[in-house]
């Protein structure tokens, strides 16, 4: 029989064998069942792929990022095939996985409520227990169309990839899915009995796992209304999202997970802590702060705000709204103009609600000539933006229309930009750090050359980006790649930041940008040494990213349980009987010279309801007051974790209150 040869990468080991043509992947890796998939030549593939001479082969595991897409993708098929049987006339949309899990959309005339869910996976788990093959089988555009004639979504995807064939691109069809078009093969996957019938199938790139036997723990978790390709002015479908694991073990504590961040829901506690709400006669996504969660906002404002002046920075303010031509300079509205608010007629001219502060910054910039010995410049102000972002992604504080950035740009000579780059971020990461954020990584956002939302020149791109993954690497941070997430204008580097429970949030962004400087748009310069007009680069950033966003992060990092520093109220002052009211009121007094927040409870509630309702507010210390400790001038000082210190001298009561929040540490 002829043979082959191939490389096996298994474990991060390479093995060069020797094997027999029309030998398939799975049986280089035939001794370990958590494999599901292989890397072929760098692309991943079925394990049934029929190996060339050549090929390297690499193992891919289940409880990898790749394996547990492909797990989910694999689920989604099972979700859909249930659907199709309980319900024959739901009509298929599409069916990725996303982070965590995945969805499914389907036409139907009636939304699922939560009993059919229950039926959907009871009927899934019998599809899993008959071990069904998936097989991949490729097809022609007509081919396809004539067997899916039924199913008007997925003829509407074979269009879609018929008519941009000559762009060989892909095309976003849905949040976190996307079809590939161009001239690469059209295939079906058959969903397969043990006695060869074919069950279910659908159109659909791979790759599977072998069986739906391969699946060892899943859940539905929810339905919910969404727009056909995520467009409002397409049919609305009925999507069902569940969520897939390697092992039970893993599902469940993907679950404990969830209910912890159900817990830690900023928007709740927000409600509960009497932070800030979202009122209705306002509009979605445009919050309001209540006097407690504005004492958090002051708090970090008034933290950034020093800090920039330490760091070198000037304060400067520019208007919420400008005439419309500025944004078509500086390359917004023709690059950026579907996330802006719609043109404002003012005295016959349209206006536009600033999405971002750059081109008023650019304006101060160019406003007198500038020397080299200027440089860097570096400006900044809490810039109020306005962004038109969909009903569907609006998300209490953490995704809005209205926010305040810190934002500022460093205007400086492409020989100070590795340099301001470094500054800029080992401040960022500093800011992160006071604020209980130290487990993070950094992501590098570049270009994708095959797309037309980038300006400027390849040159240009390539010394940005090299700038900044220089500087990124020179971190010792993770640094993980994110091809094509470039803004417009150039590169970027964000801060990807792990909360308490794990989650990943993006927080603040450097980023560099040669493009608004150039002639063709500011045509911003200095005065070099030499007398010569040059022009700047500017770079961009923003180290919270968003206050409104920051703060959601933060609360749900804390589940409410703000440091000291941060705490709306920082002690609370509980009088045993009304006696002892005066007693802490001139302590509370005293304590507020000192610049804390004191709030006495003078109410008439009983001591115990009175500590139960400030834990219940997270409030950081109590300082309770009886008779002997008004005799002996002291307190019970109680910590928010029930601790409690009795017959403490006041002075040194007072003294643990403005240590912790002076040295903002997390009690």
């Amino acid at each position: 029989m002829p043979e082959i040869k191939v490389v096996r990468v298994h474990a991060g080991e390479r093995e060069e064998r020797t094997t027999a043509t029309g030998t398939k992947a799975w049986e280089l890796f035939a001794d370990d069942t958590e494999v599901v998939a292989a890397r072929v030549g760098g692309e991943l593939k079925d394990l049934s792929t029929v190996l060339a001479d050549g090929d390297e082969v690499e193992s891919v595991a289940i409880d990898s990022p790749d394996g547990r897409d492909i797990l989910r993708h694999s689920t989604a098929h099972v979700m859909a095939q249930a659907v199709q049987q309980l319900f024959p006339e739901a009509r298929l949309g599409i069916g990725p996985p996303v982070e965590n899990g995945f969805y499914y959309d389907f036409d139907v005339e009636t939304p699922f409520v939560p009993e059919d869910l229950a039926k959907i996976e009871t009927a899934m788990r019998k599809i899993v227990k008959e071990g069904q093959r998936f097989e991949r089988r490729v097809t022609t555009d007509a081919a396809a169309l004539d067997e899916l004639q039924d199913e008007p979504y997925k003829i509407e995807l074979i269009g879609l990839k018929g008519g941009m064939a000559s762009t060989g691109s892909t095309a976003e069809v849905a949040e976190g899915a996307s079809v590939e078009v161009g001239a690469g093969e059209l295939t079906i996957y058959d969903n397969v009995r043990r006695n060869g019938d074919v069950a279910w199938s659908d159109l659909c790139r791979g790759p599977h796992l072998p069986t739906t036997k391969r699946i060892p723990a899943f859940k539905l978790m929810r339905s919910a209304a969404a727009y056909w390709r995520g467009d409002e002015k397409n049919k609305q479908l009925q999507r069902i999202y569940g969520t897939a694991w390697e092992s039970k073990e893993a599902l469940e504590a993907h679950l404990h997970r969830i209910e912890e961040a159900e817990r830690r829901d900023h928007r709740k506690l927000g409600r509960d802590l009497d932070l800030f709400s979202f009122p209705d006669e306002i509009g979605s996504g445009l919050p309001v702060f209540h006097p407690k969660g504005g004492v958090i906002k002051r708090a970090m404002e008034d933290y950034v705000r020093q800090r920039h002046i330490e760091e070198g920075f000037d304060y400067v303010g520019t208007p919420h709204i400008a005439k419309e031509g500025l944004f078509h300079t500086s390359g917004h509205l023709p690059y950026y103009g579907e996330g802006m608010f719609p043109a404002l007629d003012v005295d016959g001219m349209d206006y536009r609600l600033k999405a971002m502060n750059c081109p008023m910054h650019n304006l101060i910039f160019r406003s007198r000539q500038r020397s080299y010995r200027e440089l860097p410049l570096r400006l900044f102000e809490f810039g109020s933006v306005y962004r038109h972002e969909k009903s569907g992604v609006v998300h209490g504080l953490t995704r809005v229309r209205g926010f305040a950035q810190d934002d500022s740009h460093s205007y400086c000579t492409p020989e100070q930009a590795p340099d301001e780059v470094r500054h800029l971020l080992e401040f960022m990461l500093s800011v992160l750090r006071d604020f209980g954020l130290d487990d993070f990584y950094l992501e590098l956002s570049t270009r994708d050359a095959a797309k037309d939302k980038f300006i400027g020149s390849d040159e240009d791109w390539a010394t940005a980006t090299k700038v900044l993954e220089d500087v990124a690497t020179s971190t010792g941070l993770e640094l993980v790649p994110d091809p094509g997430g470039a803004a417009y204008y150039g590169p970027k580097i964000s801060v990807q930041a792990r909360d308490a429970i794990g989650r990943t949030w993006q927080m603040g962004t450097v980023q560099y940008d040669f493009n608004q400087p150039s002639p063709d748009r500011f045509n911003l310069e200095y005065v070099a040494a030499d007398g010569s007009r040059q022009q700047p680069v500017m770079i961009h950033s923003a180290k919270f990213g968003s206050i409104e966003r920051f703060l959601g992060v933060l609360t749900e990092h804390y589940a409410g349980a703000f440091p000291p520093w941060l705490a709306p109220v920082q002690v609370e002052a509980i009088p045993i009987a009304e006696r002892h009211h005066d007693y802490l009121f001139d302590v509370a007094r005293r304590m507020r010279t000192l610049g804390l927040r004191v709030e006495v409870d003078d109410s008439d509630d009983r001591m115990q309801k009175k500590i139960r309702n400030a834990q219940l507010q997270k409030v950081p210390f109590m300082l309770i007051a009886g008779d002997q400790d008004v005799e002996a001038g002291a307190v019970s000082f109680r910590y928010r974790d029930g601790r409690q210190d009795n017959g403490v001298p006041l002075d040194e009561a007072i003294e643990r209150v403005v240590a912790a929040v002076a040295s903002r540490e997390q009690v």
